[in-house]
């Protein structure tokens, strides 16, 4: 809206929201993955990892390998490298185990390969001597997980505003019917043209943010009300001193309404874990069924396998 804020760096032309936002990124990590005349090279070793990734993974910023890089260049440009290895080393690590389980969720059957390949890419665009552990085939691994477990979906999409804006309306039954089924189809429109809609730019990582653990029913929600990245974390009730600080991993709307035995399939695969929260607790007599098996009838059976969903970590 403002085209007199954005700013272009003036080497690799990359645009940021404001001269601010720019000179911010230029002191932190740009110095080490500006691009500058080889931007549109397809040879260049950044531009080599990034189009190998965007053939492994869609979409694309989930998990962003630019993410990974960006951490490597933060580190490599300051003056206190000790300090922003100790703040990375504050996120969850899990096992070697866990790792890989994490890794194949998001590559997929052919994981291992294609995990060598972004590994030696990688190190051929960004090593360096103070993160040679980084670079090994289990240090990559370990980062790889640590930002598909801990990474945050950014979402500023004027779309999802609108529709948090209208279903804050306090509208007639017979107009929220109206509204709704527009939403939805709307929603189905875009997913024909252009696949999955997300409502989200990137990922990024967040200290505080990654400590709360997951509720089926949270006391408090994750949101980005300024249009940029900054993370608003917001009570949803009152919550008592020493009280842990809880939000959903699952998409509310949708996945976080499941049936508890569909809840917990998405969490154990794609976070590890076995929720016991209330709502969990109260459900654990229901039937082993996932919602889409409940939709299909007791009759009915299906041979091929469920397609696993994907939740954006």
């Amino acid at each position: 809206i403002r085209k007199d804020l954005p700013q272009q760096c003036p080497r690799c032309q990359v645009t940021y929201c404001s001269a601010e936002c720019r000179q911010a990124a230029l002191e932190q990590y740009h110095q080490v993955l500006c691009l500058g005349p080889s931007r549109d090279d397809p040879t260049h070793p950044l531009n080599k990892l990034q189009e190998a990734w965007r053939n492994m993974h869609y979409p694309p910023e989930t998990s962003s390998i630019m993410l990974m890089a960006r951490m490597v260049a933060t580190i490599k440009q300051a003056k206190d490298k000790e300090w922003w290895i100790k703040a990375f080393s504050q996120f969850c690590s899990k096992t070697a185990n866990e790792e890989e389980e994490i890794v194949h969720k998001l590559l997929g059957d052919k994981f291992q390969g294609q995990l060598e390949l972004l590994r030696l890419l990688f190190t051929e665009a960004l090593y360096d001597e103070h993160l040679s552990r980084w670079f090994t085939p289990e240090g990559f691994r370990s980062l790889f997980a640590l930002v598909g477990t801990n990474g945050q979906g950014i979402g500023t999409s004027s779309l999802s505003q609108w529709v948090h804006a209208c279903d804050a309306l306090d509208l007639p039954m017979l107009q929220r019917e109206e509204l709704d089924a527009f939403i939805d189809q709307l929603y189905k429109d875009i997913e024909k043209e252009s696949g999955e809609f997300l409502n989200c730019e990137g990922s990024g990582l967040y200290v505080l943010q990654s400590c709360c653990n997951h509720s089926c029913i949270p006391n408090a929600e994750t949101s980005f009300p300024e249009n940029n990245f900054l993370l608003h974390l917001t009570a949803l009730e009152d919550i008592e001193a020493g009280e842990e600080i809880c939000i959903s991993y699952l998409e509310s709307g949708g996945e976080g309404d499941r049936a508890s035995h569909s809840r917990n399939k998405i969490l154990r695969e794609n976070y590890l874990f076995t929720c016991s929260c209330p709502k969990c607790l109260a459900q654990a007599d229901d039937a082993d069924v996932t919602s889409d098996e409940e939709e299909e009838g007791e009759g009915e059976t299906d041979d091929a396998e469920l397609e696993d969903e994907m939740t954006d970590v």
